[in-house]
């Protein structure tokens, strides 16, 4: 055995693939050393992003060029998504040690994506995370069997081929996620109401509807057209970042080796937290740029590890569980072969197929 330094009991050999996982909790109590939490680093970090954003709105507004307008739209569309994990975080208790401070800081790295937190808490946090690919349960890029997309209007058929084809994960993101169940969604897209739910839609709609007088009153105080910003400093960064969230999302959980579930009891025998997260490997330190979100199966076995300390968690799994959790290096040659296969699913054979039923992807046996 071997001991990290503060771990609080000695840590296991790593195991052979051919043993049984231990229970979650076990595998938690690894990771208790990696869960601590600073409240200094959360407010620099949301303080750091924040400003960064600033820089690139205001970039949008005073350069001259369009093309570096572009660019910095794009960028600010970018810094969307980082304050938004920051967010995310926060949601999950992981910013800070105070929980009611990190539902306010929640909020406010919200702001920029119009995310409304309490509505993104129950989608997310008790859907997602507490029923990660259960088929009926979790609805985040959840995949259609024969039958329900047969079964499909031919515009609704359309819809599904665009959002499955990798071009579009921004417009899913836009339509499915965020329109239909975080943004004054109706009744039949989220079967509880409070009056949370309510207030914070209210309050990242004031936010939007800020930024959007920000950048009228910019453009006519130094005439410019209000059309040309309002594109650039407004509907472009939002576009980035659905793409980008729709983006992550999706590669977080789909993959051919993914399984999806349709019975409660095999998804709980699969050890859900471990098999249907996906670790995407980037170069460059691309990973740290986005926060290292993409240490994805550390952050789902426990959810209380800061994105700070999640690069040293994913790893101790990694070295703990060899065999055991999917790595894929991203390419996009990968993601687009992914996007091929991985477009409807098969509950009986327990595979991927595309959309006139072959399979794609190799059967997976039923849990034990």
């Amino acid at each position: 055995m071997n001991v990290t330094q503060n771990s609080p009991q000695p840590l296991p050999a790593p195991l052979a693939p051919d043993v049984p996982l231990p229970h979650r909790k076990i595998i938690r109590s690894w990771l208790i050393p990696l869960s601590e939490r600073t409240t200094l680093w959360a407010f620099v970090l949301l303080a750091f992003d924040y400003a960064v954003l600033g820089a690139f709105l205001s970039g949008v507004v005073l350069l001259g060029s369009v093309w570096l307008k572009l660019l910095c739209g794009l960028a600010a569309g970018f810094m969307l998504g980082r304050l938004f994990i920051i967010g995310h975080d926060a949601c999950h208790q992981s910013l800070t040690p105070h929980r009611r401070l990190n539902k306010w800081l929640g909020r406010i790295a919200f702001l920029p994506s119009i995310t409304p937190y309490s509505l993104w808490d129950v989608g997310h946090n008790v859907v997602h995370h507490g029923f990660t690919n259960l088929k009926g349960v979790d609805f985040v890029w959840e995949p259609k069997t024969q039958a329900e997309f047969d079964a499909m209007t031919p515009g609704r058929r359309f819809m599904e081929r665009l959002y499955r084809s990798g071009w579009a994960p921004g417009l899913y993101y836009m339509i499915e996620i965020w329109w239909k169940k975080m943004f004054f969604p109706s009744k039949s897209s989220m079967g509880t109401r409070r009056p949370l739910f309510f207030w914070d839609c209210v309050g990242v709609s004031a936010y939007g509807v800020a930024w959007i007088g920000a950048l009228v009153a910019s453009a006519l105080s130094t005439g410019q057209s209000v059309t040309t910003l309002l594109l650039l400093g407004f509907v472009v960064p939002m576009m980035f970042w659905f793409a980008m969230i729709g983006f992550v999302v999706y590669v977080h959980h789909t993959h051919v080796k993914v399984s999806w579930h349709d019975n409660k009891a095999a998804w709980t025998r699969a050890q859900p937290f471990v098999s249907t997260t996906v670790h995407l490997t980037f170069p460059l330190q691309i990973g740290a740029v986005l926060h290292h979100i993409m240490e994805h199966t550390a952050h789902h076995v426990d959810m209380s590890i800061p994105l700070y300390r999640l690069k040293d968690a994913q790893k101790m799994l990694e070295d703990l569980l060899p065999g055991r959790i999917i790595i894929q290096p991203f390419s996009w040659s990968w993601y687009f072969k992914t996007a091929r296969a991985c477009k409807l699913y098969d509950f009986t054979r327990r595979c991927w197929t595309d959309f006139k039923g072959q399979a794609t992807s190799v059967p997976q046996p039923m849990p034990a």
